[in-house]
Formats: C-alpha cells, sequence, structure tokens
C-alpha cells in the first residue's frame, strides 16, 4: 500500500509539507553522523531531532487528527486524503526513528566511554553506586511519585504530555479482575540522569531505570506482572496557524472542542521494547489509535532523547565542545568606533549579519535611548525574549525614566507564552504602554521605533529584522538586522506602528512590503517582472533565501518564471513544497537547505531587476500563515554597501560545500561535499568576510 501511496505522491508538481518536515529532520540527524563533530555536538543534534519531532506531533499531526476525529476530509499537497496521509506520514516517521535509534545505540554509545562518560543501567553499576542510587531514589523520587491505578472503582487518569510514564501490571485476588493496571508518571523537574563519579568517569543512570528497580518499594504486598515505559505525545493547541487550509467557521468550531496541551488526544505513544500486550492493548483502546501511532524503543536505546542536553552542557564535558569564535565588527563599522550610536548611524546605515556580528550595537542603541534625555519615545515588537533579557532591563529603564515606551507583544508565540506574559506584566506595571497582539494575527513583524529631539526637530532611528529581540538566540541563529535612521524607512515603520496599534489603513510604503495586506501579491508581481524579463530576452534572476516555502500561488509564480528560462536559486533551511527540476516545470529552479553549526533564519529575497537588483529581507517566509495569518514585514535594503553584504550572503550560501543539502526532484536531499574543491563552510567564512569581498559579490551574470 505504501509503495501506491509513493506513486501517487510523485505525480504531484507539491511536495507535502509534513513529509518535507521529515527529510528535514534527516538532515539535522545527518548533522550528528559528520566526521569531526564532537561527541557533544552530535549528542546536540540528537536532541534537536528529538524536540523538532515532539512538536511536529503536537502541532502537524495533531492538526491532522482534527481532521480525522470530527469526519472532515481534506487532501494534502502530495495528492493524498487525510487518512492515506496520516498512514503514509507515520510509516515514514517510523522508518526515521529506526534511524534515529540505530545511529544512537551503534554509533554514539560506543563512543561514550573514550570520552570520560558512561549512560548504565541500575544493574552495571557497581555497588556503591547501586547503594547511591538507591539512597537517591529513597529520599528525593519516591516522596514525588504518586501510583494512580485504573479499575472498576477508578476513572482512567489524565496522563501528562511527552513525560516518561511507567504502566505497572498487577496481579489481584478478585474473580472479575485478574489483572490491574497502575501508572507513575516520573516527574519533569527532576533530572533525566542521576550523576556520579567513577574515577575519571562520569556515569549517568537514566532516572527510569532507578524507578523501575525500585517499583516493588511502590507497590508493596503486590505481584507486581510487568512495568512498562512509554511516553504519550498529544494534540497541542489548536490554532489558525497550522491548519493553513481549514475554513475559518471550522476552525472556530474546533477551537471550542479541542482540549487543552494538557488533556489533548493522543497522537503518538512511544513504548519501550519487550511491552506488556495486555498493557498496550488498553491503551490503544483507550487513546483511540493504531499500530501505526506506536513508536517502538529498542533495548539500549533512550526514550526522549531531549533528555541528551543534560550529557551535553555537563561541566566535565565541555573540554571537547567547540568554542564558538568571538563576533566580528560589522563592514560598515570598525572595531573601535566610539559607540554613541545615535551619532553612528546620523553618519550611516549599519546591517547586523548575527551571529558573526554581535547583537550588542541594537542593545546599546536601547540602551542609549533609555537614558538620554532627548529620547521621547521606543516602540517595539516582541516574538520572543532571552531569559534575563537586556531589551526588557532598557524598556523598563526608560519607563522609569519617563519616556513613552510602546510594546506589542505576542503572546501567542507557542511554548513561550507564559514567559511572554509575564514579561509583558512587568512592563505594564512599569508604566509601558502594552499591546497583547492583535486580534486573530499572530504579530510576527520585528521593528523598533525611537524617536529623538534633536534641536527644534526629531530624528527617528528604526531596526528592522528577520530574528527576534533576544540576546540568546542572537549567538545561536543568523539572522540579519538593519539600523538606519533614514526618514523613508522611519515614515514607514511608523506607519506600520500605527496600523498595528491603532485601526490606520496605510498609505503605500515605500520600503515595505507587509502582509497580511499584500506581500503574497507584491513577491508574485516581482517574480512575474523577473518571468517577463526573460520572455523578452533580458537579463533576469532569482535568488531567495527563507525558512520554509509552502503556499502554493508563490510557488506557481517560480514554475511561471522557471519555463520562462528565469534562473531560481532558492535556499530553504525547512519544509519546501516546491519540486525542484522537473521537465517542463521547474527546470531552471534549484533549491538547497544549510544545516550546520547555527540554525539558519534570515529571509533574503533577490530579484534581479535587469541589473538593478531589489533586495529585501525581513520577518517572513513564503507560508500562507505568513501572507495571511500574520503581521509581516519585508524591508528593501537600499544603502548600496549594505544590499552588497545581501548579495554577498546569499553567494557564499550558494557556495557552501560543507553544511549545504541539494534538493532532488522527488523531495528528497543529497549532501553536498567538496569533493576536489577546497571546503567552503559559511559557519567558518562569514567570521573573514571582507568588505573587498563583499563588494566584488555577484548572484547573476
Amino acid at each position: 500500500m505504501i509503495e501506491k501511496y509513493d506513486q501517487l505522491i510523485q505525480q504531484s508538481d507539491l511536495i507535502s509539507r509534513d513529509l518535507s518536515w521529515l527529510h528535514f529532520n534527516y538532515r539535522v540527524l545527518d548533522q550528528s553522523m559528520r566526521e569531526g563533530r564532537s561527541l557533544p555536538d552530535k549528542l546536540k543534534f540528537v536532541a534537536i531531532t528529538a524536540s523538532n519531532a515532539d512538536e511536529f506531533f503536537m502541532i502537524r499531526v495533531g492538526s491532522l487528527y482534527n481532521y480525522l476525529d470530527y469526519g472532515k476530509d481534506r487532501i494534502d499537497y502530495s495528492g493524498l486524503r487525510a487518512v492515506p496521509f496520516k498512514r503514509k506520514l507515520l510509516h515514514d516517521y517510523k522508518e526515521f526513528a529506526k534511524v534515529q535509534h540505530e545511529h544512537f545505540t551503534q554509533s554514539l554509545v560506543p563512543e561514550f566511554s573514550s570520552h570520560g562518560f558512561q549512560v548504565l543501567a541500575f544493574d552495571k553499576l557497581q555497588k556503591r553506586e547501586r547503594e547511591r542510587a538507591s539512597n537517591y531514589f529513597h529520599k528525593i523520587v519516591f516522596p514525588m511519585l504518586t501510583p494512580m491505578v485504573y479499575d472498576s472503582y477508578h476513572t482512567f487518569p489524565i496522563l501528562m504530555n511527552n513525560i516518561l510514564i511507567f504502566g505497572v501490571v498487577t496481579k489481584t485476588q478478585e474473580k472479575k479482575e485478574k489483572k490491574k493496571m497502575s501508572f507513575i508518571q516520573i516527574p519533569q523537574n527532576l533530572p533525566r540522569f542521576y550523576e556520579m563519579e567513577r574515577k575519571d568517569k562520569v556515569i549517568f543512570v537514566p532516572i527510569e531505570e532507578i524507578v523501575r528497580e525500585h517499583i516493588n518499594v511502590i507497590f508493596k504486598n503486590v505481584e507486581i506482572i510487568s512495568a512498562t515505559l512509554f511516553r504519550v505525545t498529544r494534540n497541542g493547541d489548536f490554532t489558525l496557524e497550522e491548519s493553513e487550509d481549514a475554513e475559518a467557521n471550522f476552525i472556530e468550531e474546533m477551537k471550542k472542542k479541542l482540549k487543552t496541551r494538557k488533556t489533548g488526544r493522543v497522537v503518538r505513544l512511544e513504548v519501550e521494547a519487550n511491552y506488556d500486550k495486555w498493557l498496550l492493548k488498553q491503551l490503544k483502546a483507550k487513546y483511540e489509535i493504531e499500530d501505526d501511532n506506536l513508536i517502538e524503543v529498542p533495548k539500549g536505546a533512550l526514550m526522549d532523547y531531549t533528555g541528551l542536553w543534560q550529557i551535553v552542557k555537563h561541566e566535565d564535558l565541555q573540554d571537547i565542545s567547540k568554542d564558538s569564535p568571538k563576533p566580528v565588527p560589522p563592514i560598515s563599522m570598525a572595531e573601535y568606533e566610539d559607540q554613541d550610536m545615535f551619532k553612528i548611524l546620523k553618519d550611516r546605515d549599519i546591517l547586523l549579519h548575527h551571529p558573526y556580528n554581535s547583537i550588542d550595537p541594537l542593545l546599546d542603541l536601547l540602551d542609549q535611548a533609555a537614558e538620554d534625555p532627548n529620547v521621547l519615545s521606543i516602540k517595539l515588537t516582541i516574538y520572543r525574549l532571552a531569559k534575563n533579557s537586556r531589551v526588557v532591563n532598557a524598556l523598563l529603564n526608560a519607563a522609569e525614566n519617563g519616556k513613552h515606551v510602546s510594546v506589542l507583544f505576542e503572546v501567542k508565540a507557542r511554548f513561550d507564552e507564559e514567559n511572554n506574559m509575564k514579561e509583558a506584566q512587568r512592563l505594564q506595571k512599569a508604566g509601558c504602554f502594552v499591546i497583547y497582539g492583535v486580534g486573530m494575527l499572530k504579530t510576527h513583524t520585528k521593528l523598533l521605533l525611537i524617536v529623538r529631539r534633536e534641536g527644534e526637530k526629531v530624528r527617528r532611528f528604526v531596526h528592522m529584522s528577520s530574528g527576534n529581540y533576544n540576546e540568546d538566540t542572537s549567538r545561536l541563529y543568523t539572522d540579519i538586522g538593519l539600523l538606519s535612521s533614514d526618514e523613508g524607512y522611519a515614515n514607514d515603520v511608523q506607519e506600520f506602528f500605527n496600523v498595528i496599534t491603532g485601526h490606520s489603513i496605510p498609505d503605500k510604503y515605500e520600503n515595505l512590503i507587509t502582509a497580511p495586506s499584500e506581500m503574497r501579491t507584491r513577491l508574485i508581481e516581482l517574480i512575474g517582472r523577473e518571468e517577463a524579463n526573460a520572455r523578452e530576452g533580458k537579463s533576469s534572476g532569482i535568488v531567495i533565501k527563507i525558512n520554509s516555502l509552502q503556499d502554493s500561488d508563490t510557488i506557481m509564480a517560480l514554475y511561471a518564471a522557471s519555463r520562462a528560462g528565469v534562473p531560481i536559486h532558492l535556499i530553504v533551511r525547512g519544509i519546501c513544497c516546491l519540486r525542484p527540476g522537473r521537465e517542463g516545470l521547474s527546470e531552471n529552479i534549484t533549491v538547497r537547505s544549510i544545516v550546520g553549526e547555527y540554525l539558519e533564519h534570515s529571509r533574503i529575497f533577490y530579484f534581479h531587476n535587469e541589473g538593478k537588483p531589489l533586495v529585501y529581507s525581513g520577518s517572513a517566509d513564503m507560508m500562507v500563515r505568513s501572507f495571511e495569518r500574520r503581521l509581516e514585514s519585508l524591508f528593501l535594503i537600499k544603502d548600496p554597501l549594505l544590499e552588497q553584504q545581501a548579495v554577498n550572503i546569499l553567494a557564499y550560501n550558494l557556495r557552501d560545500n560543507v553544511n549545504a543539502y541539494e534538493m532532488n526532484e522527488d523531495g528528497s536531499f543529497t549532501a553536498v561535499t567538496p569533493g576536489e574543491r577546497p571546503p567552503f563552510n559559511i559557519h567558518k567564512e562569514f567570521y573573514k568576510v571582507k568588505r573587498e569581498s563583499v563588494m566584488a559579490a555577484k548572484l547573476i551574470n
């Protein structure tokens, strides 16, 4: 049956968003298989694939079940209807899980001992170590555990999402029920591993193995038949964002019916090998799931690899982890330049390319604005914040110094809602004007506006970015931010804030393309202009770097441009629903993905425009949600030096032969290797960029 589904999928001109995500997670896992990486790095990438999968099941598979559970059908980009698509998707995920577990058990575990640590089950511990682990159980773990029985007198307990659970089957003396099942949830606030030192080694004992060894302490004077470790993943919050093809009234209907993340329907059940068949039968019936939803974790593997972060961050292993290079000054700023940001920005624009350039110039600007008596107001959008955020501290300081501070907090930033609400309330109490999102739209745009009195006039300073105002992610994500005092930018950003915070209807922006009003239309127009130029024999070309490509209208526009002869190079980190290299459709389109040391988060759109390029950057990907359900913005890069910097970033991305994967027509990816050429790794090369190479960069001849 799967072979039949594969044949149907290959006939479609579009690639399934969800199957494309699975290919992306394979690329992340491939990073863990790379020679030359330190062992902590390899474990880190396995942990990332696990957290990716948790979110994928909660959101994307959960969204699919919103159709299945309420009798609604849909046709995926693959051409498959909901039921066959579910079978195909879960089948392919199981294949991925097998590769993931095999890599961990056969490639990574054998390396542990030679790197100074081991992950050991209880029975592999030495006598004194077993005593210590038992003591830990009795003093710390045992008081936190709450066994929950399910029988004719007790309702089935609500088992928490994404935590380790033991299903314990016991014998009874009753004639009616010969077996009983109970559940023990391992608290999330306990470390994943109990740590001990053995001479020159660190021993990590999985918490579940300590609990398993002491099950009889929890169930005294009861005959235990089995104890099976499992983990359930539930449908996450249903959001407008995740059902791209759902009707609005249907979404509202589902939102009323669906429960919280805590009680949402189970979409995945991970269970250890040699599980109790009777227990599993009860769980499948209770959760209304099939064998498709079962992911078996083999002996020697771990359930929930996100716990590996405890090992990755262990202080004894830091000496075998590689330190990231120190950031370098932006091309348009000298290393020892006077750091008066207002003075610098009156002189020129600055493009920050993170993490190669530090976020400090932006944070310095905010700090200086908070203290400067001439600054009148600060307006800012916030999507995700760092812990102990300097951004929030600067805004609090500004408010205390009597400045007008307006902050648009996106409280619907997935899994960051609680932190955003807490920080927003702090700002509100300090006197900031706080707006909690705009209706059904998610505010994803990244904009800052500072108004400063200078004599009889005011001057405005702006920052527009592809990334969040987050110091932590600025060291891990590649992003672009533009700092400027240009009046054209300032007018547009101020107008956009008026639209966001009020009910202004904007005039045409000079330098911004915004969503949800016009972004899809404008991008299709820009693609269409390149198509027209190609048909007229003029020079043409498109190079786009984004996180995800899923919107069918823009994909069709790119196909049309390809058929007209426009050379199109796409750099798409994650999901890509466009099928490159198909005869008669997309021969002139190449797609590559960069996955490596840093998470590629920047968005750059290059349109050749007969040799007078139009280059945009900003917060938006080419997705339905970006165009229709989010407040987004793309900004035109006007300054010739900064425009060349963006061109050079694209050129380097197309040159990379270390972190790059080329997309094949069938949706799979092939790793790019240097071969006989010198290795070119952008995650190293961007630290060495000079003005001369930037000015020489070209994309279309």
